[in-house]
């Protein structure tokens, strides 16, 4: 099977230069595979090197060679690398922030819920007992204090409208999948353009407050497999043909199941089960993993 190893390259720390690009081929002439000629995707940011070998190896030898640099490494099938659907999480993924977490802080309990936030999303404590904990801590507060939230805590992450936009461009389906609330997801889509949405609902009381309650099912890990899975049948495609972004643990399954999981300065678990990670980069990393070149990017 062929192969692609590409490198992306923090413009902004340090740009990608033929010398990295020199190191991972001798990287994967090392580990006894066939590297061929350099395709640069973007100068200075991101360059493909096809091979033939063990992906696992040239991955492993190529990331100690340039260990240090902020330059993030994938080595991936080279068939069917542009995805027909993405399938997104939100939290810390598509936005920089958790609103759980500025909710909470809104009434002082920030510190609480982050720290439980935290232990869920590193697979420590289940994700649906601890978003029911998380909430309980919410009864009370306003619920019309989301749209301050919106308004003056949350930011979108970085690349995320270039790459929903550019995949749909291409013809790709697009879907937010949120363990979060659909209060934020819904600007969120919005704002971003995709193309559909999923979250948990708060639910409130009589007087205008949160009641301290999640509507049920709670919208969990299996949850957001079982949505991709939706996806994909809707849409007649195979799970070869989706790509899954998350951070956290309760992004683990669609992730699993999606050909091309990808962890996006992530957890350590999910690192380690995903695709590729992305650490030092933005959600348009996500478009050079596939493949697209800088100036196939839709504003």
């Amino acid at each position: 099977m062929t192969y692609v190893l590409t490198l992306i390259g923090a413009l902004a720390k340090a740009p990608l230069t033929t010398a990295h690009i020199d190191v991972a081929r001798r990287a994967a002439e090392n580990a006894t595979a066939s590297p061929g000629e350099a395709d640069w995707l973007a100068d200075g940011e991101a360059c493909d090197i096809p091979f033939q070998g063990d992906a696992s190896a040239v991955l492993s030898i190529a990331r100690q060679a340039l260990g240090g640099l902020p330059i993030d490494l994938a080595a991936l099938p080279a068939n069917n690398r542009r995805k027909k659907l993405l399938i997104a999480d939100m939290d810390s993924t598509l936005i920089e922030q958790e609103c759980i977490d500025e909710l909470a802080d809104e009434i002082g309990r920030g510190a609480t819920v982050s720290a439980i936030t935290e232990r869920a999303m590193r697979g420590e404590i289940e994700f649906e007992p601890a978003l029911k904990e998380r909430v309980a801590l919410l009864a009370g507060l306003p619920a019309a204090i989301v749209d301050k939230v919106l308004k003056q805590r949350i930011t979108l992450m970085p690349g995320g409208r270039q790459l929903v936009q550019t995949m749909r461009a291409h013809g790709a389906h697009t879907s937010l999948v949120s363990g979060g609330f659909t209060a934020f997801a819904g600007p969120v889509a919005e704002k971003l353009g995709f193309d559909d949405f999923r979250a948990n609902t708060l639910l409130s009381g009589p007087n205008g407050t949160f009641s301290g309650h999640v509507a049920e099912p709670i919208l969990g890990r299996q949850a957001k497999e079982e949505t991709l899975r939706t996806r994909l049948a809707e849409h007649g495609l195979t799970h070869c043909d989706a790509l899954a972004v998350g951070d956290g643990a309760n992004d683990l399954a669609m992730i699993a199941l999606a050909g091309l999981g990808v962890a996006y300065h992530a957890k350590p678990k999910v690192r380690e089960q995903a695709d590729a990670a992305i650490e030092h980069n933005d959600l348009t990393a996500l478009l050079f993993l596939q493949g697209y070149r800088r100036e196939e990017f839709s504003s």
